[in-house]
């Protein structure tokens, strides 16, 4: 690979043309007759011959048809060939141009398949992946891929020339309100990203997050597509988190740390997350397991994700399946304080289209598991911030990597629970309670979703869905597995169905749904009604 320039045809007139390889389109390609005996016949001829396509001295029109006719039988003849078989051809050489800033070496990494075609179609459908890769990368305005004929000598191939235009204004940013899963309700979120000051395909942002009940993140990052010859992406960020879960679970919650993705793929994913995170109740009404869950700890975990998604939608899937499966490992840093704990979650979701109105069946299940790691781990609690909870303002066909939302919950809306404190205040509710969260969570879901009888609501995409829902949340830690049984399990599993509207954007799917609670407990926070929700692809 190289930056210069692509070399001439530099074919003697009297040379055999290849007839795999069609030539450019070129006017000075037409012979004329030159006149020995008459100078001006010959100086005339040599100016038609260095005429230039468009220029006042072009060649007659029908020296123009007859170039263009030849032209076309070529390019004919091609297509017919590749549409019977392939075409034998290689790259010769990758001409990289326009890159006044951006590392040649990080252009080059994105076109390595380029190379290892060995026909015609193979190089097409490689160009047009390269094309995605290097727009993906996020530092330029445009690019443009063009296919030429090799050199002469080498008859079968191809030099494929890439010219970048890199972005004109680096700097961008965004501010818009979101409802995410773990939030009880919705955010402001504004950040700011700075693209390739290096010349390394480097991004720069920062972002600044602030909920309407007091939960608030600043964090900064950086991204970098190739660090030291490395195969994957390597992200850093750090950040400082701060959530409230007063009206929950009686505590706060607060993270300095810093998160590193060390390995990323199509299907696979490693990060390493260090973090300092302090537990604190200001309202002192927490329940006894809750105070015994407060102070200081220092979260060292590695994190590695498999995910699978072969479905044609994230927002309304109508057909393909989904698998994700994440495990993380706690303590691996030397400190007494270190958090050692095992998590385990799966996501399976299945879509099944019916044939009519663009109607499909969707079926998840999904569970996890997380218990401490030493000696007597059984015997001992589960942190409290890896605990499970289920509920929440969102949508389970959105939300794919473990089990989180019921319909018609509220955000930890089931579960273990356990009273708080009691004070004499006249202001405290005396009825309330802790929800404790569980080591042990499933949930399954069915949604039957179909187009509305109505053109404008089929244009916009708008459409209704059937749904019904189950899950539960279960203790096994501080020797509770004792008293665990399937069967106590499924009995006391949660269940809603349901009927609702769907409207998907390009950003978000928003559902306005009625919601009828089939079975809860005393404590869980469900209600049968109009529910509005508001859910991202994940």
């Amino acid at each position: 690979m190289s930056n210069r320039e692509p070399k001439p045809d530099s074919t003697p007139p009297n040379s055999k043309p290849d007839p795999e390889r069609p030539k450019p389109f070129k006017t000075n390609d037409i012979e004329e007759e030159e006149d020995e005996d008459d100078d001006n016949d010959l100086e005339d001829d040599e100016n038609q011959n260095d005429d230039v396509f468009g220029e006042p001295n072009s060649p007659k029109p029908q020296a123009r048809e007859a170039r263009y006719r030849a032209e076309k039988l070529k390019m004919d003849s091609l297509l017919q060939r590749m549409q019977s078989g392939p075409v034998s051809l290689r790259v010769h050489d990758v001409i990289i141009k326009g890159n006044t800033k951006t590392k040649d070496h990080i252009i080059e990494a994105e076109t390595e398949e380029l190379k290892s075609v060995s026909s015609m179609q193979e190089l097409l459908k490689a160009s047009q992946l390269v094309n995605l890769r290097l727009q993906a990368l996020e530092v330029f305005d445009s690019v443009k891929i063009t296919l030429d004929s090799g050199p002469p000598e080498l008859p079968g191939t191809a030099n494929v020339i890439i010219e970048v235009v890199e972005t004109a204004n680096p700097l961008s940013g965004q501010i818009g309100a979101y409802t995410k899963a773990e939030a009880r309700s919705s955010t402001v979120e504004g950040s700011l990203k700075y693209k390739n000051p290096f010349g390394y395909g480097d991004l720069w942002d920062g972002s600044l997050a602030y909920g309407c009940d007091h939960s608030a993140e600043v964090s900064a990052g950086v991204y970098l597509p190739r660090f030291k010859g490395l195969v994957s992406p390597v992200t850093a960020r750090a950040y400082l988190l701060s959530q409230d879960w007063l009206k929950f679970s009686s505590y706060k919650e607060r993270s300095l740390g810093l998160s590193l993705g060390l390995f990323s793929t199509t299907h696979h994913d490693v990060a390493y997350n260090l973090a300092w995170r302090m537990v604190t109740d200001p309202s002192q009404m927490s329940s006894r397991s809750i105070r015994r869950q407060l102070g200081h700890n220092l979260l060292s975990s590695l994190k590695y994700t498999f995910k699978f998604d072969r479905r044609n939608s994230t927002l309304r899937p109508t057909r393909g399946y989904a698998f994700v499966s994440t495990t993380q490992i706690g303590g691996l840093a030397p400190d007494s304080r270190s958090l050692r704990f095992l998590r385990q979650e799966f996501d399976l979701r299945y879509a099944v289209p019916l044939g009519f109105y663009r109607a499909a069946l969707n079926f998840g299940i999904s569970g996890g598991v997380v218990f401490p790691l030493g000696n007597g781990f059984l015997s001992r609690p589960s942190s409290l911030p890896e605990r499970f909870f289920l509920g929440g303002n969102m949508s389970p066909v959105c939300t794919v990597g473990g089990p989180t939302a019921l319909w018609g919950f509220k955000t930890r809306g089931l579960g273990p629970t356990e009273p708080r404190r009691k004070v004499n205040d006249e202001n405290t509710d005396p009825s309330g309670v802790d929800f404790l969260g569980g080591d042990l969570a499933v949930t399954a879901l069915a949604d039957l979703s179909f187009d509305l009888p109505f053109r404008w609501f089929r244009e916009k995409g708008i459409h209704a869905h059937v749904f019904a829902c189950t899950g539960n949340v279960a203790k096994l830690t501080e020797n509770e597995y004792r008293n665990f049984s399937v069967q106590k399990f499924v009995d006391s599993l949660r269940s809603s169905v349901g009927v609702g509207l769907v409207v998907p954007t390009s950003l978000f799917r928003m559902e306005l749904n009625y919601c009828y609670i089939l079975r809860k407990f005393d404590h869980d926070r469900a209600k049968t009604g109009f529910w509005l929700t508001f859910s991202g692809a994940s």
